[in-house]
């Protein structure tokens, strides 16, 4: 063996071997499997996350099912206004998956014991929302799903720390991937006059995938250690850090992590809070698609903003989170005036700002974890990984509170009217 391919065969099996780019890549083309890995961070991004999307695609259908007379009456002020905002939907949805993903950085990393859990819980979720035959029934279906995408994302983030970088890239794309093909199914098999209950049946077969990629497709770490760490440059070299142990000083590390967890719960704070507070309330009279059914579009527009961005880290990276915090600020101050003033001339218009605003979410969650990949050592990474991710889930139950008043508020403001430009 030459002494540049023993280096290799080390680097490949010690954790504390840092190595170029170069060597990198020509370790990851020896290593033919890597496409495994690779193809089931890719799925489970998706099936983790679909059955989240599916609630809030859903969201519309599930309030109307047990409130049937909010679609034939319009409030006083002569709005067609649900009396209960998809905000609540958006509450029951998120605030269990930020409860478990509070708890999970302090548990044991019993990982099969986990991913079985979320399997079982997702599946859970779809069996109750489509039998339920009362409003209860259905948010707990809504809950359980919540709790197993919680479950999911900081175990699999947490896990992918012991494989190659580039999961985490496939993983988002994943994520993303759930969003256009949970919200578009959703969208297309109610178009179909599937009824609710055949949907979320059709959508068990998820919750299975998930559970063949992860045991059957995704390869076992060798052992139980960290994987190679390689860096770009000798300025972003890692320095040798121990790993975390305890609670008191895991919870002292939190403070370096602020830097990547406020500009993302920012940005998710001001994009659900235009999803579940106003998305609703944008409404074109007269035009090819009825009123529940531009809101669907409307989300799978999102959706695919959302998937563009979170495949891209590979081809385009942003290491100032906080722009996009700010340029989502500026489609807030857009969709609130709007929904007021109902000035927009084509809902064309509309779906254009609404994949930018997908874009600018799904790119700052991806450039997000993708910078921690790198800026942190392996030794922190799962801790980091598992504390990171649940930004997102504040701003977004932030979000789901200020959507209830603020929708409320709007549907008690007189009608606007509209001038239609094809």
């Amino acid at each position: 063996m030459t002494a540049s391919k023993q280096q290799e065969a080390e680097a490949e099996h010690d954790p504390q071997v840092v190595v170029t780019p170069g060597d990198a890549s020509r370790s990851s083309r020896q290593d033919r499997g890597l496409w495994r890995d690779l193809t089931s961070y890719w799925i489970l991004g998706l099936c983790n996350n679909y059955g989240y999307v599916v609630m809030l695609s859903a969201a519309h259908d599930i309030i109307k099912q047990f409130n049937p007379s909010d679609d034939s009456e319009e409030s006083l002020s002569g709005r067609n206004c649900h009396l209960v905002s998809t905000g609540a939907i958006l509450l029951a949805d998120v605030l269990p998956s930020l409860f478990v993903k509070i708890l999970m950085p302090f548990f044991p990393f019993w990982v099969n014991f986990r991913i079985a859990l979320a399997v079982a819980f997702s599946a859970a979720g779809f069996l109750l929302v489509g039998f339920a035959n009362a409003e209860w029934m259905a948010l707990l279906g809504v809950i359980i799903t919540s709790a197993s995408s919680g479950i999911g994302e900081t175990t699999f983030l947490a896990y992918s720390s012991r494989y190659n970088k580039n999961v985490i890239s496939t993983w988002s794309s994943g994520t993303g991937g759930a969003g256009v093909i949970g919200s578009l199914s959703y969208a297309s098999l109610r178009s179909l006059d599937f009824s609710p209950r055949d949907t979320m049946l059709i959508m068990l077969i998820f919750p299975a995938i998930e559970a063949f990629a992860f045991w059957l497709l995704l390869r076992r770490p060798q052992i139980d250690i960290l994987p190679v760490t390689t860096v770009e440059s000798t300025e972003v070299l890692i320095s040798d850090e121990k790993p975390l142990v305890g609670f008191k000083e895991k919870l002292s590390y939190i403070k370096h992590l602020f830097k990547y967890m406020l500009p993302l719960c920012l940005v998710y704070f001001f994009e659900y809070f235009i999803n579940q507070g106003l998305f609703e309330l944008v409404y074109f009279e007269d035009i090819f698609l009825d009123k529940d059914s531009q809101y669907r579009w409307l989300n799978v527009d999102y959706q695919i903003g959302v998937f563009i961005s979170r495949s891209s880290v590979n081809l385009f990276q942003l290491d100032k989170i906080w722009l996009m915090s700010i340029f989502q600020f500026v489609n807030v101050v857009y969709f609130l005036t709007e929904v007021i003033w109902w000035y927009t001339p084509s809902i064309w218009i509309v779906f254009a700002i609404v994949l930018w605003e997908g874009l600018l979410g799904g790119g700052a969650y991806v450039n997000t974890f993708y910078r921690m990949s790198k800026e942190i050592s392996p030794e922190r990474q799962q801790f980091a990984m598992a504390m990171v991710v649940q930004s997102d889930s504040y701003g977004i139950a932030l979000a789901g509170f200020l959507a209830i008043p603020v929708h409320n508020a709007i549907c008690g403001l007189p009608a606007a009217a509209r001038s239609l430009v094809w």
